[in-house]
């Protein structure tokens, strides 16, 4: 039997975030007969999928971060990697301040170069400054340019590049049929997390600048403080979640919010909310309000989601300078009651469903290989 081609994934860790998530659904659904992913990451630190992809048949590699000042190093390990395997035709870049950088090394080696855009900011400071310019020059670099959303596409390529037409936005598609609203899932799960009687807000997201915990706890204590009944479910972990913890803490909502740390049943976990909160700055697409919306949740969310995300009528969009009552005003409107159904007519007829993706990516990898 013919080996798989292997496709070389560009990461900078393997957890529970945005874009790992994303790759994860492609390669667990890919034809792995045929296409294979591997992996080199910016970090020798074993991760949350680590054991998922051994299991699947994929390689992991590690290589030392960029920090500026090792650039030749940085430079020098990218070619002895490539010179060691000379097996990868396609390298897929998902990081993308050093993109310009492994791309054009890649490229010398003989390599198709793929950088996707899963963002639509890189923040704010000093950091964000040398990041922007470090990822400028990838417009002209890389072969093709993917992105999750039109914005995001614009954001880092440029609008004259989302025009051409090695131009292509890859939706975050996601397995409709595990999000189906089931009423018994969502009852089991809220008698094991212990809140059948409650209204529950819920979200899911990394604890980092760009998902704005802080506005998002605020929102709560506005919202519980007018219904003592609501309960607010965090999913996720990050560098940022003590200070959140303690923010609860302050405002006396230790009760009433649940740090639940990274789990893999959030497909579950969904189905026991009765509202997603997603008051985000910035977002490539936000790929957890189309999770949200398969699972028939009404989604309160920024006006910085791109309106890719708004596949359903159960979406609604608030402006960041909108004040706090403004937000908890149509939170509080769906605490009655809210009939939830079948909606994975909806979300594949958007073009995110996962079959339809992963066949096109498929073919894609099959024809520009070699």
């Amino acid at each position: 039997m013919e080996k798989p081609i292997r496709i070389l994934h560009v990461l900078g860790r393997l957890d529970r975030g945005g874009a790992e998530t994303m790759v994860m659904n492609l390669y667990r659904n890919i034809d792995r007969s045929k296409v294979q992913f591997d992996f080199i990451i910016h970090t020798r630190d074993k991760c949350d999928y680590h054991e998922e992809i051994l299991s699947l048949g994929g390689r992991i590699y590690s290589i030392p971060r960029y920090k500026g000042i090792n650039l030749f190093q940085y430079m020098g390990d990218w070619r002895k990697f490539l010179k060691a395997h000379p097996e990868y035709k396609i390298i897929h870049g998902h990081v993308r301040s050093t993109a310009s950088i492994y791309l054009r090394i890649a490229k010398n080696y003989g390599l198709v170069t793929i950088a996707h855009s899963h963002s639509t900011s890189s923040g704010t400071g000093f950091t964000a400054i040398s990041k922007n310019l470090l990822q400028y020059p990838i417009r002209y670099t890389a072969d093709y340019l993917f992105a999750c959303s039109k914005s995001a596409g614009v954001w880092l390529f440029g609008k004259r590049a989302t025009k051409k037409k090695k131009f292509l936005i890859l939706k975050n598609a996601i397995d409709t049929k595990k999000y189906i609203y089931d009423h018994n899932t969502r009852l089991d799960k809220r008698k094991e997390l212990q809140i059948e009687d409650k209204f529950v807000i819920g979200h899911v997201g990394r604890f980092s600048t760009p998902k704005n915990h802080d506005l998002l706890i605020e929102i709560f204590n506005v919202v519980h403080n007018k219904n003592k009944n609501t309960i607010l479910l965090l999913v996720g972990d990050g560098e940022l979640r003590p200070i959140i913890e303690n923010k609860v803490k302050e405002l006396g909502l230790i009760n009433s919010v649940i740090f639940m740390g990274v789990r893999s049943d959030i497909p579950e976990i969904l189905q026991a909310m009765d509202l997603f909160l997603f008051p985000s700055l910035f977002e490539g697409l936000g790929i957890v309000a189309i999770e949200a919306q398969a699972a028939a949740l009404p989604c309160i969310v920024s006006d910085s989601i791109p309106k890719e995300a708004h596949i359903t009528d159960l979406i609604q969009s608030l402006s960041l300078s909108n004040s706090l009552e403004e937000w908890a005003e149509p939170i509080l409107n769906y605490s009655d009651t809210h009939e939830r159904s079948n909606m994975q007519k909806e979300i594949d007829s958007s073009g995110y469903d996962i079959n339809r993706t992963v066949h096109w990516l498929q073919n894609f990898y099959l024809g520009n290989y070699g």
